[in-house]
């Protein structure tokens, strides 16, 4: 069995643990179908994505691709992009990063992929950023929040899609620091680029000395009972996570199991509600309280309009899945991509998407705006908050947006557009 396999199994295999414990206690051609435009000829456009599949961030994330790729194809049946159909090649990473370098850069010199398309992890996708702007392969809407997406200057052909994770940590810090004064606050995060910008954009807010006890996992180890058991020690009444589902779950039943009931404030990466539930499954109940962000529809807001959209790609397309937080990521990262061809125009090339990207104006399921400039390469810029309660998450009080630097956490009042009628983009 695959290593990153053995440790999704240890994951669950704890987690399982833990609940028995806790309740004991750039090209030149034509995009016109003569083939000088990398994956695209005149009846189809490939993109590739690497994504874990198996492997100790496959719990929630294995949804997304497949939800990307029912969207593709509901906008395949109904006629395609300029008359392109969308073929999305997935290739299983496993959350590894050695993984992640053979599978891009097999679809990338094998399969001729036109672009990367939400590749995700920050450890993985790092690992592929200059493989891929030495190909020229537009790398578009990853998905992770690191700050190292957005280098323009370095990385022209790398965007973002997900709030980075510093601007995550300034509206977590904000909200201790308005409801939660004076508690004891603590912080456990993945030991890479998420956690360490998570952690700075708690500290612009708080300042370092307001973070009482630091502590850091790596995904190889699904052991977290001496962290949790540090904020214990320390009397920790707050804690912040920057974790991937797995590690959520594997955090907050350890705690139960020590007799340990902070205030969790979690990472949006790590607080889908349905994947957290499903990962502690009888425990379920120790996610309640749990303050989380977001930034596009909740999965339970079945009047929203983009909900309905979705729901419905995903019964005719995606065989009616467990619809949760993924599932809307996943047709939101769609749905954008399918704008951007739109923009780039029917003479596609690689160019043509960049200059579409950084020209943005896009508008989408969002709550908060795109940041895309030719200056600014980052994805959404800002978020909302969200708590459980009766074991149903829903979001409270309004959407901030923000920056990674010092500016100030301001709440963002404009309103969603509407999909389409259709539920497509116009002009395809």
């Amino acid at each position: 069995m695959h290593r990153t396999a053995q440790r999704g199994l240890a994951i669950a295999s704890a987690i399982a643990l833990l609940i028995a414990a806790a309740g004991c206690s750039g090209d030149d051609g034509s995009g016109s179908g003569g083939g000088s435009v990398p994956g695209v000829t005149a009846g189809e456009i490939v993109v590739g994505t690497h994504m874990p599949l198996t492997g100790p961030a496959s719990a929630g994330y294995s949804k997304i691709a497949p939800a990307t790729k029912a969207y593709f194809d509901y906008v395949n049946a109904n006629g395609g992009v300029h008359g392109r159909k969308i073929t999305y090649k997935i290739m299983d990473d496993g959350y590894n990063p050695a993984n992640t370098q053979n599978v891009v850069r097999q679809l990338v010199l094998q399969d001729k992929v036109f672009a990367i398309l939400n590749g995700l992890g920050t450890p993985t996708h790092t690992g592929v950023l200059d493989f891929l702007k030495s190909n020229r392969v537009p790398d578009l809407f990853v998905a992770s929040g690191s700050r190292s997406w957005d280098q323009p200057d370095k990385y022209p052909g790398t965007f973002g899609f997900n709030p980075d994770y510093t601007v995550e940590g300034k509206i977590l810090a904000n909200y201790a620091k308005a409801n939660l004064a004076g508690k004891k606050l603590c912080f456990l995060g993945q030991d890479d680029d998420f956690g360490r910008d998570s952690l700075a954009g708690v500290e612009k807010v708080l300042g370092a000395s307001a973070v009482a006890v630091k502590q850091t996992y790596v995904t190889s180890n699904t052991n977290v009972a001496p962290q949790i058991g540090a904020f214990k020690a320390a009397n920790c009444q707050v804690v912040v996570l920057a974790t991937v589902p797995g590690f959520t779950a594997l955090s907050i039943g350890t705690a139960a199991r020590l007799g340990f009931k902070p205030q969790w404030l979690v990472s949006n990466v790590g607080a889908d509600h349905p994947t957290l539930a499903k990962q502690l499954g009888a425990a379920a109940p120790l996610l309640e309280g749990m303050v989380g962000t977001n930034y596009l529809p909740m999965q339970n807001e079945v009047t929203n309009p983009w909900i309905e959209l979705f729901t419905k790609v995903n019964k005719e397309h995606n065989g009616d899945a467990p619809f949760d937080g993924n599932t809307v990521y996943g047709m939101s990262v769609g749905y954008l991509f399918v704008q951007t061809l739109l923009a780039a125009g029917k003479d596609l090339t690689r160019e043509k998407v960049l200059e579409a990207v950084q020209k943005g104006g896009f508008k989408g399921p969002g709550l908060v705006p795109l940041r895309f400039s030719d200056k600014d390469h980052s994805g959404y810029g800002g978020q909302r908050l969200s708590r459980v309660t009766g074991g149903v998450q829903s979001y409270f009080g309004p959407a901030y947006e923000t920056d990674e630097a010092d500016g100030p956490v301001n709440e963002y009042t404009a309103t969603p557009a509407p999909p389409p009628a259709n539920g497509i983009p116009s002009g395809s």
